[in-house]
């Protein structure tokens, strides 16, 4: 039975107090590794792995103390034996057994002393045992909790990282060392300290070297430009400097153009010294280069560094593009060929010749998440060529992936100079990495090869000037969101998506992020060049779709290939903030295995669909786009916006106001009318009106309130900067737009939830004035009631709808106006009035509770609301002979879409 963290702690601490003072490893081993295993629920150790287990290590027979397959191992030592000795050993041992057998938690301990290794993520940790209460999730494999991979704690680490560079970063510019200079200081000085801790410097040379300043700090600054002149010193040149100290000549030659330029002295004191020393406490080689470029970046801005770590691209999410974009593919061709040897070999050149462009980089974490899954490919195809357990003397001939593979684009200078260094982090941890693997250190220093990052406006520049299209092979990345209503007419991004798209209409319409669609659509032209991209989803949905989709499928023949439908872009730091985004693949040659990504809530799991083809609105089916229409496609009632007051909020009460106006003035009863928004009517809030349209002209004369109120809207309107607003100062005593029926009539939310199954919508009487909040249709029956609340509109609304954050926009253009209503005859229109009245009925009811409640996904059952919908929506079916089984949202679209084709000609493009 899985123990609960409680339980295991409590384990631990009794744990450690029983084998406290022992020493003798022959004695007591296999009695400490049983016990180790209790405290995390395995009651018998041998059930599940092997006391002793045998290998053979150079021709010799050896035993390691205790092996549970693919969970850990364990070697033991008796008291004050070298810890170092025994992982190396254990390290040796796990060359000799199969890779599948190998475990992810690496052991060795002396009884007083543990430490523990993840193969996964190369981290290790050394801790007394007295103190494995503090360490237990170090072991939540063996403890059953399988899924638990520490992203939290990764995600601390880097955000502590970058703390200690921003107080570094704070004291430095505070004392005058400003500008580029103290972003290339900052930048050199973060290669240092992971040098110091993964191998390209001695082990804590960098920390001692700094110790060894003074206290004061002031020689500090001398030491550390004597120190980048080092690492810029090639082995020639050192050769000569017979009087160089042995302090400096220990730091080996870097170059890679990082540390060419000298720059001005930064001066230090004190306590800059010790946060300088601060930072080298920390162990840099836990820090993800991927996530931690981002954080970096967020030290230069204070406003933004409450929230570093709450906006960084994590690689979980950055797997979700480049995995069905290329990665799958590569490791179902590496399957295929892993175990023919000619075929591995032009298998590994191919991986060696991609080339990736990311026209958008910022601080690198989509090149180089990318980079370091196709070394890792890398390794699994050395591990077949040379053998799993293998040592070698020089594996770096046989290393063919290289960071010279890799191009960026990007606005910024200083997350450039990250970019670049990033790439070569992750090149050295992939390095390690080799090295564990084969037994032989290997570093690719100096830095002879980078990556090109390219700083410039990726739409003001031509892409063939970073990298020629015929030896690219795939765009990736996440270009920037700036929506259409955000850039400023007039601004340099709103002049640039007119000067990407040129004079189409309606282009004001356009995010900005689309401008990288038809960059990369013109681009990849007479190419087998394949594009993904993160987006928000209004490039998806609503009225963006038929401008961009026009261009890019019958101007420029792209087709998409795959595509994650709308989910919630977050991570798992604190302060997290969720952005609703989609993925979209694209490229000019179809495949036939497209692949669609579909979630049953922002924030689950994918499911993924094999579909024959992926629409602009990111459903199965063809590439059909609706245009917005002003006017309905099908013989119904029309569809308006409610009235609009533009009256600084001199019409509209509160229900205070009410009450308070009414006691003063009594017959204001008459002209005070309730008032009714999306808010109000799903919420059931309650709000009040001035309506003066059509009342006589005694009732103003005779009312002081009156008076004073439409004087403050006449005012109101007469200062606004909007020149239709001060038109309507002329009429002061009425709303600005009349969309009032005087009728019954149906009331539709301009924005509702996409927690909600159905938009909650329903009939208003004619003394009810409704905002333009919402939209109405006067003239609507219970027949035109029940359509637009069932789930075969409610898919229509879902695909082609905008959306507000997550929620959906409901818009009488795109929505109402485009929707195919089926032909009906009276027996069918009949059986439809009766479901939808079943639906009115229920919500009588429960008067006492607001739309919002009886909508909610978690209540709607208990009264019955589900089941009157579910019966609407089988009539509804029935009459567009949709099937009611196995029938999904998916189907329904596609054939509306068909439907709408047949009933709509194009303004322009096609719809194939």
């Amino acid at each position: 039975m899985l123990l609960s963290w409680d339980e295991i702690q409590a384990n631990a601490i009794a744990f450690s107090k029983r084998w406290q003072g022992v020493a003798s490893e022959k004695q007591q081993d296999q009695g400490f590794i049983e016990a180790l295993l209790r405290v995390f629920g395995i009651d018998d150790a041998r059930a599940v792995g092997t006391f002793q287990e045998k290998t053979r290590i150079e021709g010799s027979t050896k035993w390691i103390d205790y092996l549970w397959k693919s969970k850990i191992a364990i070697e033991m030592k008796s008291k004050g034996e070298s810890l170092d000795g025994a992982f190396e050993q254990l390290r040796q041992y796990m060359y000799s057994i199969p890779e599948e057998d190998v475990p992810e938690l690496w052991l060795v301990s002396d009884f007083e002393n543990m430490r523990i290794s993840r193969r996964s993520t190369n981290e290790i940790w050394n801790f007394k045992t007295k103190d494995l209460r503090k360490h237990i999730k170090r072991f939540a494999d063996i403890a059953g909790y399988e899924t638990e991979r520490y992203k939290g704690e990764q995600i601390e680490v880097n955000v502590k990282a970058a703390e200690k560079m921003a107080k570094l970063y704070d004291a430095l510019k505070d004392h005058g060392y400003e500008g580029q200079e103290l972003e290339v200081y900052l930048v050199r000085l973060l290669f240092c300290l992971f040098a110091d801790d993964t191998g390209i410097f001695p082990k804590d040379s960098l920390y001692h070297y700094f110790e060894q300043s003074k206290e004061d700090g002031s020689d500090l600054s001398h030491r550390i430009g004597a120190l980048f002149e080092v690492l810029n010193m090639p082995e020639d040149v050192r050769a000569k400097k017979s009087l160089l100290s042995h302090e400096l000549k220990q730091f080996r030659y870097i170059n890679g153009k990082l540390f060419a330029d000298r720059l001005p002295p930064a001066d230090f004191n004190a306590k800059m010294r010790q946060t300088l020393l601060d930072c080298l406490y920390f162990d840099w080689n836990k820090i993800s280069p991927a996530i931690f470029g981002a954080m970096f970046q967020g030290v230069m801005d204070k406003a933004k560094r409450r929230e570093m770590g709450a906006h960084y691209t994590s690689e979980e999410n950055i797997l979700k593009l480049i995995n069905p974009l290329f990665l799958d593919d590569l490791w179902k061709e590496f399957d295929k060929v892993k175990t023919d040897p000619a075929a591995l070999d032009r298998f590994h050149d191919k991986i060696a010749n991609l080339k990736f462009l990311d026209p958008a980089c910022g601080c690198g974490n989509f090149l180089i998440v990318t980079y370091g899954k196709i070394r890792e490919l890398e390794l699994e195809i050395l591990k077949m060529k040379i053998g799993s357990s293998q040592l070698v003397i020089d594996i770096s001939p046989m290393l063919k992936v290289s960071v010279e593979q890799f191009y960026g684009i990007e606005y910024e200078e200083f997350p450039c100079q990250i970019a670049q260094v990033g790439m070569w982090l992750a090149d050295h941890q992939m390095n390690i990495r080799v090295s564990e693997q084969f037994g032989m250190y290997f570093a690719r220093l100096p830095l002879t090869q980078g990556a090109t990052i390219v700083n410039g406006n990726a739409l003001r520049i031509d892409w063939e000037d970073v990298v020629p299209k015929q030896k690219l092979s795939y765009i990736l990345g996440n270009p920037p969101f700036v929506g259409a209503r955000m850039m400023a007419q007039g601004s340099q991004q709103k002049l640039e998506v007119e000067e990407i798209f040129g004079n189409i209409k309606d282009v004001q319409d356009l995010d900005y992020v689309t401008c990288w669609y038809k960059k990369a659509a013109q681009y990849i032209q007479n190419t087998h060049i394949e594009v993904g991209f993160v987006s928000t989803n209004s490039v998806c949905q609503g009225s963006q779709v038929p401008i961009l989709w026009d261009v890019l499928l019958n101007e420029h023949k792209v087709h998409i290939k795959f595509a994650h439908q709308t989910f919630k872009w977050t991570n798992e730091a604190k302060g997290k903030a969720a952005v609703y985004c989609i993925i979209v693949g694209f490229g000019l040659y179809g495949r036939s295995d497209k692949k669609l990504y579909s979630y049953t809530d922002m924030s689950s799991e994918p499911t993924e669909s094999i579909v024959a083809n992926i629409s602009p609105y990111l459903v199965a089916g063809s590439s059909v786009f609706v245009t917005a229409q002003k006017t309905p496609l099908c013989d119904v009632p029309e569809m308006k916006f409610g009235s609009q007051p533009r009256d600084g909020g001199f019409f509209v009460l509160s229900p205070d106001e009410r009450e308070e106006i009414l006691a003063k003035e009594p017959a204001l009863d008459k002209v005070i009318k309730p008032y009714i928004g999306a808010e109000e009517f799903i919420k059931g809030k309650k709000r009040y009106c001035i309506w003066l349209h059509n009342e006589p002209f005694s009732i103003i004369k005779g009312s002081k309130i009156l008076r004073e109120r439409i004087a403050a809207v006449e005012k109101f309107r007469l200062e606004s900067s909007a020149k239709t607003t001060n038109g309507y100062a002329k009429v002061p005593t009425i709303f600005a737009q009349i969309a009032h029926p005087y009728s019954d009539y149906l009331i539709v939310p301009s924005v509702s939830s996409e927690r909600r199954r159905y938009i909650p919508i329903g009939f208003m009487d004619k003394d009810t004035i409704a905002s333009n909040a919402v939209q109405i249709v006067p003239d609507a029956t219970l027949y035109h009631f029940g359509i637009l609340t069932s789930n075969v509109h409610m898919a229509w609304m879902r695909t082609v709808a905008g959306r507000l954050k997550s929620d959906y926009r409901y818009s009488k253009e795109l929505v109402y106006n485009t929707f195919p209503w089926a032909d009906v005859d009276e027996k069918q229109k009949a059986a439809i009035e009766v479901a939808a009245k079943a639906v009115l009925d229920v919500r009588k009811e429960h008067e006492d509770s607001s739309l919002a409640d009886l909508y909610d996904p978690a209540l709607i059952s208990a009264t019955g609301l589900l089941k009157a919908h579910h019966n609407l929506d089988r009539a509804v079916m029935k009459l567009y002979g949709f099937p009611i089984k196995g029938f999904t949202e998916a189907d329904c679209v596609a054939a509306l879409m068909e439907r709408y084709r047949g009933l709509h000609i194009p303004a322009r493009g096609c719809l194939a």
